[in-house]
């Protein structure tokens, strides 16, 4: 979230579009009902099913699931050539004065750089600014230049027309139009809509192209940085966001600071690649700092080990020469080319794409650890299960060793909340039996390879050998040790580079936040967004002091927010260019001629000027926001609708001539998945998986309270769906795809409805996720077993949330 859960009462106008909300958040939800009630907020939602936040909405908008960016760039034409956005707003905090390259160019569908041989951008050197003499980006402020970002988007938006959102989305105009209204009446100073989305925007192959449009349409608006709005992910766990700020993907380490890759071996250019410089004057570009946050943080990993001389142990670094996602250890599983896999507090074979694959790759394993509370389903993926699962023992090699964790609330700890809110909680209950926490079981691995590089030695055992480990009880740290590790310490005396004889920290205290980080090795620091968690007053995160006195919702003590307690990102943006806020109403921050200040943590410089011209979004090298990405995202510098993999309509409609701008150019895909593909003559309905309120994900079915109000599968199908193929309400029903198929009752509603989508009916399925055979509840099938093995281009998520099947009766 840019902003956070209370913050959502702020809002005029909230756009709840690839996510259920009251059903998925019931808690957060309750924001929305004070919106609504105390500010007369007007609640969309746009989705594909007719679900309980649907059902309190002021205006409920269906469409086609994978269709989304049409829809949105619907929005971004109507707010560009009814001029209804915050001009202000847009001409000083975003790149739209900024001028493009003259050899940037976009043709049907793909931009410049792509190789028709190679099948992929081989060149992306035209996506960038023009750069002046002066060494900065030429901007146009007039808006006029035919290259500025301001002119360029105009026309490629353009084709998003009310008539190509009904033809790709199935919405008629008068709909969509109700939607672009009520959106643009917040660009005016004064008035606020927020967006909040969840996995049914991010599950999809271009999942991270349709944030960056919904984020495009906040800033025309000039919603961003400012209270009620902001685009605002609901995430689907306690501790989702906890995970990505952790460095838990493939390529990133912690604090979203990325590992090198294969070609980067030299320390210096790596961190001047990621130590940015202003691309306009007076920009702050605070990235520019990456080499304080890296190198305090392999201090932290690596101590006394990482030093100046050793480029503080930059070699330890794996460098990547590809990314080793879920997807790709997958692929080497069915290769033989990983023979072994821990697999810790994930339900892969109910969580990955294509349960067959998954079920082929783990069979190949000469090893698998399974380290849960439960016994899920992957931990018997080799046994089994009728028609549920089939698989033959005796022709699987995998040793399965099952370790019993702690659940979380058998632990104590901090937990991450979609506002980026760090809320320590205390151990509820003793684990059962055998049951040992994560901490130990991991440290109790890492020391007993330790020993063994020790004694057998290794290629190169450095890295583990060296990495430190001063914990109190070294087979079982303490939450409170890696909490403060995270934080970190002064690992000599720090003092104030204007006056030497001023100690600011004394060696082994901890700080206070990131802005005391050094890049000479003198501080050590595990994840420099955390920084300020822990401090010398000491655990932040364990404030429960929930005062709101400007009643605008930020309560900056209880708990704390990454980074530096700051509760809405970017929140410079809420003021004007001279410092005076938008709407004093709602006011965040504010210049009060010495400094900023307010009731939110400023997000700039403290005592910079408004006259400096200083950018709000502070990250960028821009100073001001991104609407041309440059070489940020895979497809290109601005969002593009492409058709889902497996696509019920054919082709792309805004590109029905080009076949490579068909599906996503830059999407992932190996070559055997793109052979298990299915086509919508043979699968000719769009199915979209969700979640229901009664379960959580794979767990709750364990439950017995959860499995007896929510005890068996279904599969959800609209009445002219069940009449076409001869069903009717608690029917079996076989949804086949590409990949297999499922037996689940029917759910004939009326929630689904059938769309015209370019010319012909179309439908949808709406199959929860929840089900498996492993529980309390009826046995059933895992949804799974019918998605693709495709990526998001960037993020390389699955496309969980649009494939084709053929429903049938059982």
């Amino acid at each position: 979230m840019t902003n956070h859960w209370v913050d959502i009462k702020n809002a005029d106008v909230i756009l709840v579009m690839g996510g259920n909300a009251a059903e998925a958040h019931p808690c957060g939800f309750k924001w929305v009902t004070e919106a609504k009630a105390h500010r007369g907020a007007k609640l969309i939602v746009v989705d594909p099913r007719f679900t309980r936040t649907a059902s309190v909405a002021d205006h409920y908008v269906p469409t086609r699931t994978g269709a989304d960016i049409v829809f949105l760039g619907g929005i971004i034409n109507y707010l560009l050539t009814n001029d209804k956005i915050q001009h202000e707003y847009v001409r000083n905090y975003t790149d739209m004065p900024f001028i493009v390259r003259e050899d940037f160019a976009f043709n049907d569908g793909l931009y410049s750089g792509w190789d028709d041989e190679k099948n992929k951008y081989t060149d992306k050197s035209s996506w960038n600014y023009e750069m002046g003499d002066d060494g900065y980006a030429k901007i146009d402020p007039t808006l006029q230049h035919p290259r500025c970002v301001y002119q360029l988007m105009k026309k490629h938006y353009a084709r998003y027309t009310p008539e190509m959102v009904e033809r790709a989305c199935g919405v008629p105009p008068e709909k969509f139009h109700l939607v672009a209204e009520a959106l643009a009446s917040t660009a005016v100073p004064g008035r606020a809509a927020t967006i909040l989305y969840a996995l049914g925007w991010t599950q999809h192959s271009t999942g991270a192209e349709t944030l960056r449009t919904g984020a495009m349409i906040q800033l025309l608006l000039g919603n961003m940085g400012i209270a009620g709005g902001g685009m605002n992910a609901l995430r689907g766990h306690s501790n989702i966001q906890g995970l990505t700020d952790l460095g838990l993907l493939t390529n990133m380490l912690p604090g979203y600071l990325s590992l090198p890759g294969e070609a980067e071996q030299d320390w210096d250019a790596y961190v001047a690649k990621r130590a940015l410089k202003p691309l306009r004057p007076n920009q702050l570009s605070y990235y520019s700092n990456s080499k304080k946050f890296l190198v305090s943080f392999m201090k932290a990993w690596w101590g006394d080990h990482a030093t100046e001389e050793n480029n503080y142990a930059f070699d330890y670094l794996p460098k990547l020469d590809k990314p080793y996602d879920m997807m790709q250890a997958f692929e080497l599983m069915t290769q033989g080319k990983m023979t072994g896999y821990i697999c810790q507090g994930f339900n892969i074979l109910a969580s990955g794409p294509d349960k067959q694959k998954i079920t082929d790759g783990l069979s190949k394993l000469k090893w698998l650890v399974i380290m849960d509370p439960l016994q899920t389903e992957t931990s018997e993926f080799w046994k089994p299960h009728g028609d549920f699962h089939k698989v033959d023992p005796a022709a699987i090699q995998t040793e399965v060793f099952s370790l019993p964790t702690s659940c979380f609330a058998e632990e104590r700890g901090s937990l991450v909340s979609s506002s980026r809110v760090l809320q320590w909680h205390w151990q509820g209950a003793e684990p059962p039996g055998q049951a040992r926490s994560d901490l130990e079981i991991m440290s109790a691995l890492f020391l007993r390879l330790k020993a063994a590089y020790k004694k057998d030695g290794g290629k190169f055992p450095d890295p583990i050998l060296n990495l430190t480990w001063n914990y109190a009880q070294p087979h079982s740290p303490q939450p409170e040790e890696i909490a403060m590790e995270f934080n970190g310490k002064a690992l000599k005396e720090i003092t104030d580079p204007k006056d030497p004889t001023k100690v600011i920290l004394k060696k082994n205290e901890q700080l206070a936040g990131f802005a005391q980080l050094k890049d000479d090795g003198s501080t050590a620091c595990g994840c420099w967004i955390f920084a300020g968690s822990w401090t010398a007053q000491g655990n932040q995160m364990g404030r429960r002091d929930n005062s709101d006195p400007t009643g605008i919702g930020n309560t900056l003590n209880w708990a704390w927010a990454w980074p530096a307690n700051r509760r809405v990102l970017y929140n410079r943006a809420s003021c004007d260019p001279q410092g005076k806020p938008w709407d004093a109403t709602r006011k965040l921050i504010a210049w009060n001629g010495t400094n900023w200040g307010g009731a939110d943590v400023p997000d700039y410089k403290a005592d910079e000027p408004p006259e400096n011209g200083m950018g709000p979004f502070i990250m960028l090298q821009e100073g001001v926001a991104r609407f041309f990405a440059r070489d940020a995202m895979a497809e290109g510098p601005f969002p593009e609708h492409y058709e889902p993999f497996e696509s019920p309509i054919g082709h792309n409609p805004l590109h029905p001539n080009n076949p490579k701008a068909f599906n996503n150019p830059a999407g992932r895909m190996f070559a055997n998945d793109r052979k298990k593909l299915g086509k919508k003559d043979e699968f000719p309905h769009a199915a979209t998986s969700y979640r229901l309120t009664e379960h959580f994900h794979y767990w709750t079915k364990h439950a017995r309270l959860n499995s007896i109000i929510q005890p068996e599968q279904f599969v959800e199908i609209g009445e002219a769906l069940a009449k076409e193929v001869g069903v009717v309400h608690g029917d079996r029903v076989k949804v086949s795809s590409k990949r297999g198929y499922i037996i689940a009752k029917a759910v004939v509603t009326k929630r689904i409805k059938q769309l015209t989508i370019d010319g012909k009916p179309m439908h949808h399925v709406g199959l929860p996720i929840n089900f498996g055979f492993k529980g309390l509840t009826k046995p059933g099938y895992l949804v799974n077993t019918l998605t693709p093995t495709v990526g998001d281009g960037n993020s390389q998520t699955p496309e969980s949330k649009s494939f084709l099947v053929k429903v049938e009766k059982a």
